[in-house]
């Protein structure tokens, strides 16, 4: 499997906002680390006792998300859900991601479907996948109050969904603490204020174009970004084998778990169907733009 980038936003330019007044306790602090296996960052305008609450809770809260979402640290809920096929007492952000899952399954017509892990996985080792399409079907996860269960031979991924999760988590930390300016990147991109001007990239053609957040959150994801050794890209059709529509989708929204989310789901639909998702769901979602790259490097924007 060849990793190209794995998401592709990167910071074009900061806040231009006022100057700092003299003799204010304001500063500018940054923080870069990981989180659930990607790079990560914040940058924070404020006073620099509130910037210190927030890094000293967020290493918390990066705990919390691996301890949750993590695909790879046999510890969390995740991992513990997909080897035994159950998980009781999910945590209520466990449970509050299953939630917005099954809204964007239901939305996207099935193409977000946290359920292609197996799939995913026969891919990575090489492996012929037709054996695991079979288990693929969000409908049966099962749920009730005290408890998540899996189908047979089913496990899940939340990559496409927990990174944005845990941008909005981050988020609402700068909120607690009276942070008003502030640009989080767990995976995804969210912003405390603005102007935050953000340039997107498709592995192909580059930086594409560049969005302006204020406020706001953006996702992007490209199939290309990460190839299993065959040349297939990452983003797969929870249906069958059809490839993606776009190079790179870009998804503008109030909360950076829908974006995420989103991003993913529309590399696999083509422009009707994104037209008729924003006319219909776009409100209700609190998507403001989405954005699509062909594989000429023509760009959509619906």
């Amino acid at each position: 499997m060849t990793v190209t980038r794995r998401r592709v936003l990167a910071i074009a330019a900061s806040w231009a906002g006022a100057a700092l007044v003299p003799g204010a306790a304001v500063a500018r602090s940054h923080w870069q680390g990981r989180a659930l296996g990607a790079d990560a960052s914040l940058v924070l305008d404020g006073p620099e006792d509130r910037a210190q609450a927030v890094l000293s809770d967020l290493r918390g809260l990066l705990e919390h998300v691996e301890t949750q979402f993590s695909l790879h640290d046999p510890r969390s809920a995740l991992a513990r859900l997909n080897r035994t096929g159950v998980l009781h007492d999910p945590h209520p952000d466990f449970s509050a991601l299953l939630d917005l899952a099954g809204r964007l399954h239901a939305a996207t017509g099935g193409r977000y479907d946290p359920t292609v892990q197996p799939v995913w996985a026969a891919l990575a080792e090489g492996r012929d996948p037709a054996a695991a399409r079979a288990s693929v079907g969000w409908y049966r996860v099962l749920r009730t109050p005290d408890a998540i269960r899996l189908g047979r031979g089913q496990a899940l991924t939340l990559n496409g969904l927990a990174q944005g999760f845990a941008t909005d988590l981050a988020a609402a930390l700068l909120d607690r603490h009276g942070l008003q300016k502030g640009l989080i990147n767990l995976g995804e991109y969210a912003a405390r204020g603005g102007p935050w001007r953000i340039g997107v990239e498709d592995p192909d053609y580059g930086m594409v174009l560049t969005r302006t957040l204020n406020g706001t959150a953006i996702a992007t994801s490209s199939p290309g970004a990460l190839r299993f050794g065959s040349g297939q890209g990452h983003i797969l059709d929870p249906h069958g084998a059809a490839p993606p529509v776009w190079s790179t989708v870009t998804v503008e929204a109030a909360h950076a778990a829908v974006a995420d989310g989103l991003s993913t789901a529309a590399c696999l639909a083509d422009a009707q169907t994104l037209s008729r998702f924003m006319t219909r769901h776009a409100a209700v979602f609190g998507v403001t733009r989405l954005t699509a790259i062909d594989s000429d490097g023509n760009v959509r924007t619906f």
